[in-house]
């Protein structure tokens, strides 16, 4: 199950990248887009970090 999760945040991050990358040439508004793909990676990377951690007793 965490593979098909990575592969589907790496899809959303692709789709983001080139939304952004309309974004840069002027089709979309860049303020919409950059905050996307931040939020896609930002996903991303916190699910990959997100593990069980001990906390002490």
């Amino acid at each position: 199950m965490k593979i098909v999760m990575i592969t589907i945040m790496l899809i959303l991050i692709v789709v983001t990248f080139i939304y952004n990358l309309f974004g840069l040439l002027g089709l979309v508004p860049l303020y919409v887009s950059s905050p996307l793909l931040f939020l896609a990676l930002f996903i991303l990377l916190f699910y990959i970090n997100n593990r069980k951690k001990f906390k002490g007793f």
